[in-house]
């Protein structure tokens, strides 16, 4: 049983060596926080999400089929809820997942055969490992023009509930009201052994920061070069603890926390759920119980906003660091986001890619991901003190409350700030139209090419397309000035190779942007990306000769292409305790 406490009204993963085409990463740490979340209901867009959902797939997922211990924790989904004592005849049943038809258990690896013959099981997972996303000083605020939607709209998030799932929130005086008290108003812990809800790790305490920090101890006077505040100072927020000490966690913790979400939704009118986390891909998102968890979220009508993945510079397998989002951030329903770094500017006409970003399209799947990208390099947030993060890296201090991290951690919770002050706004928006609004106002100005610099002076080619920033960079401002609306859901579509027009995106009538005209293509990601004919011409001087499926022939063909997984480790969060990229 998990513990909590209630107020009413991340172990470190080193990745595989990165390269570019330019240069080697090297040896530097980075950090990504992997999660696990429940599976889909019968709700809305069910149909549109199963269209391509394999029908006779193995039961097995392959690393299970791998694993030669004596006892295994495992997730197993369900096609129905398990009756009375079903699920424990298989083995010792340690959570249920009603929202997603599945259970966290640990079984005798003899009782998988059993487990393969029953009617009634769809598809069995290990209980994998989660991590974290995380990389001077960079203002996110007027690079999204979040100054000029404030002045405009005054909206703080007030009455709007986000759920932090993260390695906890540490008390601050920047998430207080005037009154003094907190605006944390649950907390509760899915740590195994771990009742505390506090941040060990340092993680989600920045994140926290990043939403909904009101910038109390940087305010004029306190010695500070500006005041740090987050995007949403009026919002509620609820932290589930699922990473220990180290960033590290399972996805069963996080299934959970997801599902305890679900469950206190209409208790703290939790509306958003930020998630800068994420993992390798093992199986399709249709199969994947941290995608399904997901997707029960967002079924119940709360918008998932997750991290890419910080692998943009990953060429292992030649892929040029495309093909390397993240799970759950490869699901089609929840927004997926990027990161940009502002180079030190107000002015976003010079913003850039950080080029540990990570790319599309997803793997097996072949999503059309990032959703849209905004700053996440070098954001400066609160410090967790004494946590892991801070006592292994002083040089992020930024005075005695602050702490400088970049990934795309950092720009997740930069775009769920938004979506709150959208829901304050507009509190009938449905996740769809969230979704739609944001991608469809997101400024499209990147040109065709750029590179970007590491601390250790390696240098990274970047070339900008769908796959490297979506539908753009985040505008808050045009974000809430939008009325648009529909309806349909607004999943991420699903991009086609062919050798003879080469990619080009499908998606259903049912779909926001399939035939409309306010949400079509060419309106939600923009001209520069030269669609032609609804298609990206793969010798488009956009794509360059460098795209790594202009040629069939090229190492990365089959791996973006093809049926390769993912190459990575367990959950982590997604950030880095790499000082960010010049």
């Amino acid at each position: 049983m998990a513990n909590r406490t209630e107020t009413r009204y991340g172990v470190k993963k080193k990745t595989r060596p990165i390269t570019a085409d330019v240069a080697v990463w090297g040896s530097r740490v980075l950090l990504c926080l992997l999660v696990s979340l429940p599976v889909w209901g019968q709700g809305r867009g069910a149909t549109e999400l199963q269209q391509g959902r394999p029908t006779n797939h193995r039961k097995f997922s392959d690393d299970l089929r791998a694993n030669q211990s004596a006892k295994i924790d495992v997730i197993v989904q369900f096609k129905q809820n398990p009756g009375t004592g079903e699920a424990e005849s298989f083995g010792a049943v340690r959570r249920r997942f009603t929202q997603m038809r599945a259970v966290h258990m640990r079984i005798p690896a003899a009782m998988l055969p059993t487990l393969e013959a029953s009617p009634n099981v769809a598809y069995v997972t290990p209980d994998r490992p989660v991590s974290l996303t995380t990389t001077p000083d960079e203002d996110a605020v007027p690079a999204v023009e979040a100054d000029i939607a404030a002045s405009q709209y005054n909206m703080t998030g007030a009455g709007v509930g986000v759920a932090v799932i993260d390695s906890g929130i540490a008390d601050n005086a920047d998430l207080h009201t005037a009154s003094g008290a907190s605006i944390v108003v649950y907390n509760e812990s899915f740590v195994a052994g771990d009742t505390t809800t506090s941040d060990k790790y340092g993680h989600g305490t920045h994140v926290a920061g990043l939403i909904a920090g009101n910038g109390a101890s940087s305010a004029a006077g306190s010695g500070y070069a500006r005041q740090y505040k987050g995007l949403a100072t009026g919002v509620s927020l609820i932290n589930l603890r699922v990473l220990d000490q180290n960033g590290s966690g399972t996805d069963s913790q996080v299934i959970a926390a997801i599902n305890r979400a679900i469950a206190l939704k209409a208790t703290y009118n939790i509306r958003v759920i930020n998630l800068s986390l994420g993992r390798r891909i093992f199986e399709s998102y249709t199969l994947d119980p941290l995608d399904q968890a997901v997707e029960s979220a967002w079924k119940n009508g709360i918008v998932v906003v997750v991290a890419a993945g910080n692998s943009g510079r990953d060429n292992s397998v030649g892929t040029r660091g495309y093909a390397t989002i993240g799970a759950p951030g490869n699901d089609p329903a929840v927004i997926t986001v990027g990161a940009t770094r502002t180079k030190g500017t107000v002015n976003r006409v010079d913003d850039s890619i950080a080029s540990f970003s990570s790319k599309g399209p997803t793997l097996l799947d072949h999503i059309a991901k990032p959703d849209l990208v905004a700053p996440g390099n070098r954001l400066v947030s609160l410090r967790a003190t004494g946590s892991t993060l801070d006592a292994a890296n002083p040089f992020l201090r930024v005075g005695s409350n602050y702490f400088r991290l970049s990934g795309t951690s950092m720009a997740t919770p930069v775009v769920a700030g938004t979506v709150a002050l959208m829901l304050q706004k507009t509190p009938t928006l449905t996740p769809d139209v969230v979704k739609a609004r944001l991608m469809k106002s997101a400024w499209k100005g990147f040109g065709l090419y750029d590179s970007a610099t590491d601390l250790a002076g390696s240098v990274y080619s970047l070339q900008y397309d769908i796959f490297t920033y979506g539908a753009g960079c985040l505008d808050v401002s045009a974000a809430l000035a939008s009325t648009d609306t529909g309806t349909g859901v607004a999943l991420s579509p699903t991009a086609s190779y062919s050798a003879l027009t080469g990619v080009s995106l499908v998606t259903t009538n049912s779909v926001v942007w399939g035939n409309s005209v306010v949400w079509g293509n060419s309106v939600v990601w923009g001209n520069s990306v030269v669609w032609g004919n609804s298609a990206v011409l793969a010798n488009s001087v956009v794509w360059g000769n460098s795209v790594v499926w202009g040629n069939s022939l090229d190492g990365g063909f089959s791996v973006v292409w093809g049926n390769a997984v993912g190459t990575a480790g367990g959950m982590v969060a997604l950030s880095s305790s790499e000082d960010g990229e010049n």
